[in-house]
């Protein structure tokens, strides 16, 4: 009978043969996954026996990482913020770098909702999610604002063009508790804002240039490409959401768009061209790359 490692040491010679750029974690997460146990036990237990049924769900589960089908497809999970998403190819698989994303968006609303007294009556912030593809960010906000007992003070709305990401977003809704707490709408962009304008506005949009997504690695081939390609410059989508703004964005309303990590520059001229006289500023990640555009209006909305 197969051992843990001598399925991990064979598997991980095929996935460095394959392309994997980390066979070592691939293998150990696949492993962990027909097993049922999280990848700590299986580093842990290198000697337990694995029995002909799980061992050829690992074979069958292994030769799919092969092709290049990414991994959270594969267990039908990923983890982003701390919280369990299920993920497949309806939806872009949720990237560490669009945790800064949320953590922005979560400092924005927690500041409006405490920086100044709220009189009964007050109207609910409302906040849109752009684009929400799984739902990562409407839900990992929700949940925030739930454990910070502010929900009853917002209205989150979490719109996508593919109803097949909807659905999937609202699958992980539920599966947090959340889904009676988050709208959601179909909608090119921005959804109808009625009478009342969007105080927050959060986008993962795509952003990655045409002519760059043939040289990305495999296992996004798998990915939904509209998620991807952000037309010849990267910003033809976001272009397009900075066009809608004025007639959206309340008057102190704020817009936090993730971009690429070389687009500071190209950012920072398509919101000085579109949004004249607006606001805005690029906030770095931890490796010092642009990440996130923060874009706030100076004017009243345009009617």
């Amino acid at each position: 009978m197969a051992t843990v490692e001598s399925l991990l040491d064979g598997a991980v010679g095929r996935l460095r043969t394959s392309g994997s750029d980390s066979p070592r974690l691939d293998a150990e997460l696949l492993l962990g996954f027909v097993l049922g146990v999280d990848r700590a036990t299986v580093i842990a237990h290198q000697d337990a026996p694995v029995g002909d049924a799980a061992a050829a769900r690992f074979e069958e589960a292994l030769g799919r990482r092969e092709r290049g089908e990414p991994v959270a497809y594969i267990r039908g999970v990923k983890e982003f913020r701390g919280l369990a998403f299920g993920v497949d190819a309806r939806a872009l698989i949720p990237r560490p770098e669009t945790e800064q994303l949320v953590e922005l968006a979560e400092a924005e609303i927690v500041g409006r909702l405490t920086s100044a007294p709220r009189p009964a009556g007050t109207p609910r912030l409302r906040i849109v999610d752009v684009g929400t593809g799984s739902g990562a960010i409407a839900v990992s906000l929700a949940v925030d604002l739930r454990r910070r007992r502010m929900l009853d003070e917002v209205e989150l709305v979490a719109c996508d063009a593919s109803e097949d990401a909807l659905s999937l977003a609202r699958e992980n809704a539920v599966g947090h508790a959340v889904g009676d707490i988050i709208g959601f709408e179909t909608a090119d962009l921005l959804p109808p804002h009625g009478a009342a304008p969007w105080d927050v506005v959060v986008a993962n949009l795509p952003y990655v240039r045409t002519a760059e997504i043939p040289g990305l690695p495999k296992a996004t081939s798998f990915e939904p490409a509209a998620a991807l390609d952000g037309g010849p410059d990267g910003l033809t989508v976001i272009g397009r959401l900075l066009e809608r703004l004025p007639a959206a964005l309340a008057d102190r309303g704020t817009a936090l768009l993730e971009i690429g990590g070389d687009q500071r520059e190209a950012m920072v001229a398509l919101v000085a061209r579109v949004l004249p006289g607006w606001r805005s500023a690029i906030e770095e990640d931890l490796a010092g790359q642009p990440r996130i555009a923060r874009i706030e209006r100076s004017g009243p909305i345009a009617r």
